[in-house]
């Protein structure tokens, strides 16, 4: 999806993404926001977008990550919720295996942090250098700015490195299995008021972004992912899976999520709370 008034090389470490209700409303959305534009010279083709909604799942590969073998904590029930989520998959005809991480995860964590604090701290440079602008920013993000400013070229670099290491490591995985599959979140949706969770299961998150790190190994090795409902929790509350899918795999991945969503009645449940 190009993307035109930023930085065009560095800033890889997020990209836009639709939304919708269902599988096919994403689709369209996306179709109509992809394609290669000549001004972003890492936009690429789109090959058709058009998803195949009834591709047949017999025999695909599931990897399950999970919780990364007890490395990440999850608030209680979201795991039984996506675990139970993976027998719609076995229904389909699916191979679903349980997959141990294989990869440093702290060392995962701490590539993200050095390349989200070089990011920020430069790209918001021009709001923290005017006092006026900076007295109205929040505190995480002053300390994401300050973080970045004392970075070394040496640590940004092997930042680099470890995002490279973690790919090569996925790509293992991808020879294995056609989808890997995560929780899409370590806790259910949580009070407006709250700013961020500072504790799962009575593990302190040192961060405040610490609480959704499930999501960062998707992000820094460049997948195409589709979040999916899973299900709702006794408190009521939603929880879900992403379908992760090789490089590029994007139409395979909305494939897949389609059959999923065929396959369960989550479009026709609402949250009762």
């Amino acid at each position: 999806m190009p993307s035109l008034n930023t930085e065009l090389f560095l800033g890889q470490l997020a990209v836009n993404g639709p939304m919708g209700r269902s599988v096919a409303d994403v689709a369209a959305l996306l179709a109509t926001q992809a394609g290669h534009d000549p001004r972003d010279p890492l936009s690429l083709a789109d090959d058709g977008l058009v998803h195949d909604g009834d591709r047949d799942l017999s025999g695909v590969r599931i990897g399950w990550l999970g919780d990364f073998d007890g490395y990440l904590a999850f608030e209680p029930g979201v795991l039984e919720l996506c675990r139970a989520a993976l027998d719609v998959f076995r229904r389909l005809g699916c191979r679903v295996e349980d997959v141990p991480p294989g990869f440093d995860m702290a060392r995962l964590w701490q590539t993200w942090r050095t390349l989200r604090h070089f990011l920020v701290a430069n790209g918001q440079a021009g709001d923290y250098a005017d006092p006026i602008r900076r007295a109205r920013m929040k505190p995480e993000m002053i300390w994401e700015i300050e973080n970045g400013q004392n970075l070394s070229a040496a640590e940004v670099y092997a930042a680099s490195l470890g995002r490279s290491d973690w790919l090569r490591h996925v790509m293992g995985l991808f020879e294995r299995y056609d989808f890997l599959v995560l929780p899409s979140a370590q806790v259910f949706p949580f009070a407006a008021e709250l700013d961020w969770p500072k504790a799962i299961a009575g593990r302190a998150m040192d961060t405040y972004h610490r609480w959704m790190e499930v999501v960062i190994g998707p992000t820094l090795a460049g997948l195409p992912v589709a979040a999916m409902p899973a299900g709702f929790g006794v408190n009521g509350l939603p929880a879900g899976i992403q379908i992760i899918g090789r490089p590029r795999a994007d139409r395979d991945v909305l494939a897949a999520a389609a059959r999923y969503e065929a396959a369960t009645d989550w479009l026709s449940r609402h949250p009762q709370f």
